[in-house]
């Protein structure tokens, strides 16, 4: 079980990843292809990855010797570069404590190189990064957009709870089977974890790869990051990545979706209902809505009522052309 104590403050510093976090997911992702779960299911998706990958993915087998990462490459940056430059930036009492952490119960010493790692070896992160980054490349790559468009789903689902209800029973409905009781939240886990934030808050990040418990990354002076499943419980094909809109149509609907899209100028409530061919009630009904979501704002302009898309609505309906991939 997991308990986390949240003081007023953290509550106002809950924070949702507003971008897929391209190096957490490939933790989920390779976790999720080294294990034994659900092989009905994900059988064949491990063995063709396995197959695939490259031989300078190995390091990376040496650094979760026992199935445990160290939480230095537990990092949330929202592109690839960035991310790598997290990892290698990690303090030095930060990597080998937590090389010493995952090696502690080993019968085996470390490989060389990382033993060269724990030194700061230069040549060893330049190992470690073209492991991730090769990894990154056969296993997520062919999927990101995809995960992308499953990210702004999830994204909206609980920018639309928090909107309604309140972020304390947008915690409690995030996973399932998870309760807020007054100022601690909890859900089920492997052992037993008593968190206290005292102020530093959380980062909630969706995962479209892993499908078992929350993951839990608690590093000293960082908001807590909870990372949790919310895929289809499927491995994520290529061939069934659709495009943002559909992915948020799932969520919002395909007329709300529709407004917001010509909402990036203003428009009034009887122009909407011209252009989509739908009533003038059904349009200020959507409207409604949307502005209670916060994805659009509305002004009284004499007569006529103006309606805009906000920075939020913006986010979730922009195409992102230049940002499609995760090295951007």
């Amino acid at each position: 079980m997991i308990r986390i104590h949240f003081t007023t403050a953290d509550f106002a510093r809950v924070r949702f990843a507003s971008r897929p976090a391209p190096l957490q997911e490939l933790n989920t992702a390779l976790m999720k292809m080294c294990g034994r779960d659900d092989e009905l299911l994900f059988g064949r998706w491990r063995q063709r990855l396995l197959r695939s990958l490259p031989v300078t993915v190995e390091p990376l087998g040496d650094l979760v010797p026992a199935g445990e990462a160290p939480n230095f490459i537990d990092v949330f940056s929202d592109t690839l570069q960035e991310g790598l430059d997290t990892v290698r930036a990690a303090h030095p009492d930060l990597v080998r404590s937590e090389i010493e952490r995952v090696y502690a119960n080993r019968p085996s010493p470390a490989p060389p190189w990382i033993r060269d790692l724990y030194r700061g070896d230069g040549h060893a992160w330049q190992l470690l990064c073209r492991a991730q980054r090769a990894a990154f490349d056969t296993v997520l790559s062919p999927v990101w957009p995809m995960v992308q468009d499953l990210h702004h789903a999830e994204f909206t689902r609980h920018a639309l709870a928090v909107a309604e209800h309140g972020i304390g029973p947008a915690l409690a409905t995030l996973i399932p089977g998870s309760q807020l009781h007054a100022d601690v939240w909890e859900f089920n886990a492997p052992g037993e974890w008593n968190i206290k934030l005292h102020g530093r808050g959380v980062l909630l990040l969706p995962t479209f790869h892993w499908t078992g418990h929350p993951l839990i990354a608690n590093l000293p002076d960082h908001p807590l990051g909870v990372t949790y499943p919310a895929g289809p419980g499927l491995p994520l094909s290529p061939a069934g990545a659709g495009g943002t809109d559909d992915a948020l149509a799932g969520v919002l609907g395909r007329t709300r979706v529709d407004i917001l899209l010509l909402l990036a100028e203003e428009h009034t409530t009887s122009d909407l209902a011209r252009r989509l061919r739908i009533s003038n009630a059904t349009a200020s009904t959507h409207t409604a809505a949307l502005r209670g979501a916060g994805l659009i704002t509305t002004v009284r302009a004499g007569r006529a009522v103006l309606h805009r898309r906000t920075p939020l609505g913006s986010l979730l309906v922009q195409r992102r052309s230049g940002t499609r991939t995760a090295n951007a």
